[in-house]
Parts: structure tokens; C-alpha cells; sequence
């Protein structure tokens, strides 16, 4: 008899529906989240994942609006002349993409930090920890939205951002200050190998240049040597070159033929040797690595700035990682003086990196380092603080 009732006792019991006794009784909501622990990691997540992009779009849209103000007043002459319409589309819609690209790491710290820390202001991160999430688990949905952010800030800089700051640089060089160079001076390139092509002075308002020579070298040896007075840019490729000159050298025999007109393909474009500060920033990054591997071909040495910004668009990548642990780490802890002393430290930090990212690409420029080691020196930096902060904050 003890046997047979302890054979009952290990056997589970099934319940019964009471509207259908042969049908047993579906667990309920509350069962199923007891079965399945997933079920409030998906609530948890979403609801990170929420308001941090939340904050972050809100933080863009109040800083937009500060932007425009102040913007507004320091182009007032400008905006006051220009058409409307042109204020407008083409400069302010594509200012504003802009701004949003160049200060993402800061409105990225500004969310982690604000919205953290209302989460520990309403102990919302002790019941988190309480409930057996893990620090390190918490982490998944903001590394999550930063990676959110950091494809949308790369897509943006990459790809988007460059055509709109085209139509913000023509608006200011026509109503704001023009900025663009027209002209140069001792303009030597080569052309392809073994062919340098050298202008005493070139004139974009006119396309012409004066004093033209083009020398073709076997190795050492010269080869050919055409000279003009004058050349015209015509299209893509086409030079127009006028009362020219060509002597060939064949060891030591001389053959010189002279011409009034003649048109010939050169691989120049004005945009080769005329380069106008910010250029950079209207080039997709496909078409900044072709023209700065162009440029280095052709020995031209002022291209720092297109390096520098292509190395920048892929390095602020990887700053919304950095900051995002950073600012997670620093605001998870519910402080004394409420989360006035959590979003000023981390305004300090966001613009301490923004600075310190500015100061090292003057490195670059200069030549102490490359354009890379210059653009990640910022990184590396911050991700060790980052390291010993999260670490700190997790125990």
C-alpha cells in the first residue's frame, strides 16, 4: 500500500477545465511568464531600447531649434537678402542634417545620461538588478541603440550628408561669403605616369590657364615637351590649347612642331588643383578614398583635410559605443543631488571628447601623426575611461 500511494504522490497531477473536463486548463498569463523567462527580457528591452532613442530624437529636435536661432542671428544680413525659398531648402534643410551629424556623439551622451539617470532617480535601476537582470545585461539594449545610431550617423556622413552640404556651401559662398578658390598658382601634377603637366596660373572664372607645359619622361629621360601660351578647360577631359609648342628628343636629334589651336584629352579637372575649404565635406566617402588615392598618385600634397574627414565619418562610429558606456556607467547610480550633477558631468565629457577629437586632427594636419592614428587617438583614450568606469559601476 505504501508503494502504490508513493507511486500517486510522483505522478503529476493534471487539471481539468471546468467548462470542458477533457480538455486540460490553459495556463495563464502569469504561468506563462513564470515558464518562460524571455518574456520580461523582450518587455525590458523594449522599453530601454524606447527611451533612449526617444530622449536621443528629443535632445536633436531642442537643439535644432537652439541651432537655428543662433544661426539665424549670425546670417541675419543674409537671410534678410536671400529668397526665401533658398533660406530655407537650401540652406537650412541641409544645415540641419549637418549639425546632427557633426554633434551625434553628444546628443547620443546626452540621452544615455538623462534618461539613465530618471531611471535611478525612480530606483527603476535597483529593481531592475533586484529582479536578476545583471548590470551586463542591462547593458545589451543600449549597446543595441548605439549601434542604432552609429549605422544611421555613418549612412548619414557617408552618403546623404555630402550632396546637402554641397547646396549649403553654394548658398553660403553666394549670400553668406564665397569661399570657393578661383584661381592658382604654380600648378604642377602629373598626369598619369610618366607625364607632369605644369600652369604658371589658372582662372576658374575664365577656365584658363597660361603658361602650359606638358613633359613626358621614359624613367629619367625626357621624351616630350609641349609648351603653350594659354589653355581652356572646355568639359571633362577636353583642354583647348592655344599657340603651342612640341619638341621630341630622340637621343640627340630635336624635332619641333609648332601649332595655333589643338585639343587634346588631359586626365586634369580644375577640382584636381583648386581646392576650396570644406570640400571635403561634399564628397560621399566612395568618392573621398578615389579622389584622395587620385591625388596621392599625382604627388598633390594638400589633401590632410579629405583624410582627415574620411577617417572621421568611420571613428565617430565608434564613438557612440565609447560615450553610451560611459554615460550609462555614470548615471546608473541614484546620487544625493539628483540628475543635475549626472547631466552636467556629462555634457563636460561629450564636449571634452568633441575638443579633444578637434585638437588631435590638428596633429594630422601638421604632420606629427597620420590622419587615422590622429582621428582614433580620441577613441582609444575615452574607451580606457569607459573600460574603468563600466567597471566600477558593475560591481
Amino acid at each position: 500500500m505504501a508503494d502504490e500511494l508513493n507511486d500517486i504522490a510522483m505522478k503529476p497531477v493534471e487539471t481539468q477545465n471546468p467548462a470542458s473536463p477533457d480538455l486540460p486548463v490553459q495556463p495563464t498569463k502569469q504561468d506563462t511568464r513564470k515558464r518562460y523567462p524571455w518574456y520580461y527580457v523582450k518587455r525590458f528591452d523594449r522599453y530601454i531600447i524606447k527611451n533612449f532613442l526617444g530622449t536621443f530624437f528629443f535632445a536633436i529636435l531642442l537643439l535644432f531649434a537652439i541651432v537655428v536661432v543662433f544661426d539665424i542671428n549670425e546670417k541675419l544680413d543674409a537671410v534678410l537678402t536671400a529668397p526665401l525659398k533658398a533660406t530655407v531648402f537650401q540652406y537650412f534643410m541641409n544645415f540641419l542634417p549637418f549639425v546632427l551629424s557633426q554633434f551625434s556623439p553628444l546628443f547620443t551622451f546626452i540621452a544615455v545620461i538623462f534618461f539613465t539617470s530618471r531611471l535611478a532617480d525612480r530606483s527603476e535601476v535597483i529593481a531592475m538588478l533586484s529582479n536578476g537582470i545583471s548590470f551586463y545585461r542591462m547593458t545589451v539594449p543600449y549597446l543595441f541603440s548605439a549601434a542604432v545610431i552609429a549605422l544611421g550617423s555613418y549612412l548619414l556622413a557617408a552618403y546623404i550628408i555630402p550632396p546637402a552640404n554641397a547646396e549649403r556651401i553654394a548658398y553660403q559662398n553666394k549670400w553668406v561669403k564665397n569661399k570657393e578658390v578661383i584661381y592658382g598658382d604654380n600648378i604642377q601634377l602629373q598626369v598619369r605616369p610618366g607625364v607632369m603637366a605644369y600652369m604658371s596660373r589658372y582662372d576658374n572664372t575664365t577656365r584658363s590657364g597660361f603658361r602650359f607645359s606638358l613633359e613626358q619622361f621614359d624613367g629619367n629621360t625626357l621624351k616630350s615637351r609641349l609648351t603653350a601660351e594659354s589653355v581652356r578647360y572646355d568639359s571633362v577631359g577636353l583642354w583647348t590649347i592655344r599657340n603651342y609648342t612640341i619638341r621630341d628628343f630622340k637621343g640627340m636629334k630635336e624635332t619641333m612642331t609648332r601649332g595655333v589651336v589643338m585639343d587634346t584629352l588631359l586626365n586634369i579637372d580644375p577640382r584636381d588643383f583648386l581646392i576650396s575649404k570644406n570640400d571635403e565635406q561634399t564628397m560621399t566617402s566612395p568618392e573621398l578614398k578615389a579622389y584622395i588615392n587620385k591625388q596621392k598618385s599625382r604627388g598633390v600634397a594638400n589633401i590632410k583635410n579629405f583624410e582627415i574627414e574620411y577617417e572621421r565619418r568611420i571613428a565617430m562610429t565608434a564613438a557612440a559605443f565609447i560615450l553610451t558606456i560611459i554615460g550609462l556607467s555614470l548615471s546608473s547610480r541614484k546620487v544625493r543631488g539628483g540628475i543635475g550633477m549626472n547631466i552636467g558631468l556629462g555634457l563636460l565629457l561629450s564636449f571634452s571628447y568633441i575638443l579633444f577629437m578637434t585638437v588631435t586632427s590638428t596633429f594630422a594636419v601638421s604632420g606629427y601623426t597620420s590622419p587615422r592614428v590622429a582621428m582614433w587617438i580620441p577613441n582609444f583614450v575615452y574607451t580606457i575611461i569607459a573600460a574603468v568606469l563600466y567597471y566600477r559601476a558593475s560591481r
